[in-house]
């Protein structure tokens, strides 16, 4: 199988690729330092021209592929490529398999768990993503309106990636592209570059776009007719670091956490699919012991595993984010648990809870961001939790803060890996430590 060279500059050179990188890109050595190769995979012989500087290496790009991979197949969207949405659609399922649960083995291999007990990876369907992170850019005249591209960012790249279809989120966000599209065109500026948090609630699409400027008026009547026609429950716009302007409620968007109802924040986060959010869920509530009298939820955004965990015990509620925190509080309040959820906003990387605040917990469930929760798992270390629930999105940052609670005394007894971005490098994972 060959490609074809491509036109343009810069030295070309050939290499095995050895290995997949975190992101799902192919990784060769040259001369000593690392290349990273978009769309190329392990066993497979290369020839690529080398671009910039990347994480102490070079990037690369395939002029021609000598040698291919048996594990290669053609990629089901036809975006592929172009797209940055996702980065392995070209490995076969199997393999993408396996390698996504490797990402977790080789992350806690490299703190010192060389014998972890990780449980195969739960895989969620494509096409269920309900929650995306899109770009609009508006170029060239057409017509005397900008022509808008709309749809993921390209690969290392601020270009926008026109979405024509997508594998990847729901077939009901897919209907929005096109007409938000047309319906942008005629309000941005060319050079003007927005960001539109899409999320499918129970009560219809929550859409919040992030500008550079306040909106005019024609842009609110634009919007609101938009959202009237669309039937969008609602839709805000936010400029700068200014809270989000309502645009047009239709009706309040609704996530129900267990059997609680919940008014997320505009743009605020959810995790990517429904079915994730139940299997994360249910891994979290199995593993919480059935006679906890009181649980500590940490990073708990407005609700995700809170209001499950109430079902169980009292639960004290730790977050950040002050919208999410009052949304959470606020659902608690209207569903009476205010006496059994209490919410306290606290920024857990700078302020971690002591060891004095931890010890009457019987149990402690942490999900922090990609960063992880370095301060907090010292702090957990050093504390009697009996069990501690760490959910997380990034294995490396997980493996850390697993290192730091095992040098503290606690045993890692489970790691459930959890496949919720199809086709690209992210892997979640569940993991339960004991005391």
């Amino acid at each position: 199988m060959r490609r074809k060279p491509r036109p343009g500059g810069g030295r070309q050179i050939e290499v095995t690729i050895e290995a997949l990188g975190a992101r799902g890109d192919g990784l060769a050595e040259f001369e000593g330092r690392p290349v990273f190769v978009a769309q190329a995979l392990p066993g497979e012989r290369v020839r690529v021209r080398l671009l910039g500087a990347r994480a102490g290496g070079r990037r690369g790009v395939i002029l021609e592929l000598i040698e291919a991979s048996p594990a290669r197949r053609a990629p089901p969207c036809p975006q592929f490529g172009a797209c940055g949405g996702c980065s392995l659609q070209h490995l076969d399922e199997d393999a993408y398999i396996r390698w996504k649960r490797e990402r977790v083995v080789q992350a806690l291999a490299r703190r010192g768990f060389h014998a972890a007990p990780v449980a195969p990876l739960v895989r969620i369907a494509p096409g269920s993503r309900r929650r995306a992170v899109l770009s609009a850019v508006a170029g060239g005249e057409g017509e005397g309106t900008p022509v808008v591209r709309l749809g993921f960012l390209h690969r290392e790249s601020h270009r926008v990636a026109d979405l024509a279809s997508c594998l990847v989120l729901t077939p009901g966000l897919v209907a929005l592209v096109a007409p938000l599209r047309a319906a942008l065109a005629p309000l941005m500026a060319g050079g003007e570059r927005w960001s539109l948090t899409v999320s499918e609630t129970e009560a219809g699409v929550d859409l919040c776009l992030a500008a550079g400027r306040p909106p005019a008026l024609r842009d609110r009547e634009a919007l609101a007719a938009f959202a009237e026609s669309h039937d969008l429950a609602r839709l805000c716009w936010r400029h700068g670091g200014e809270e989000a302007e309502p645009i047009a409620v239709r009706r309040p968007p609704v996530v129900t956490f267990g059997r609680v109802a919940v008014t997320p924040p505009p743009g605020g986060f959810l995790q990517p699919s429904r079915a994730g959010e139940a299997a994360l869920a249910a891994l979290v509530l199995e593993a919480v012991p059935g006679d906890a009298a009181r649980i500590a939820d940490l990073y708990s955004g407005c609700g995700t595993f809170t209001f499950r965990l109430a079902e169980r015990a009292a639960v004290s509620a730790f977050e950040g984010d002050a919208t999410a925190l009052a949304a959470l509080d606020a659902a608690a309040r209207r569903a009476g648990l205010a006496g059994r959820v209490s919410a306290q906003q606290r920024d857990l990387a700078r302020q971690p809870l002591s060891v004095e605040e931890l010890d009457p917990f019987a149990c402690v469930v942490f999900d922090p961001p990609r960063a992880g929760a370095k301060a907090q798992a010292e702090t957990i270390a050093r504390a009697r939790v009996p069990r501690v629930v760490a959910v997380s999105c990034e294995p490396a940052t997980f493996a850390r803060d697993a290192r730091i609670l095992a040098d503290g005394g606690y045993r890692l007894a489970s790691v459930v890996p959890l496949d919720q971005f199809a086709w690209s490098g992210h892997v979640e994972l569940v993991a339960v430590f004991d005391r």
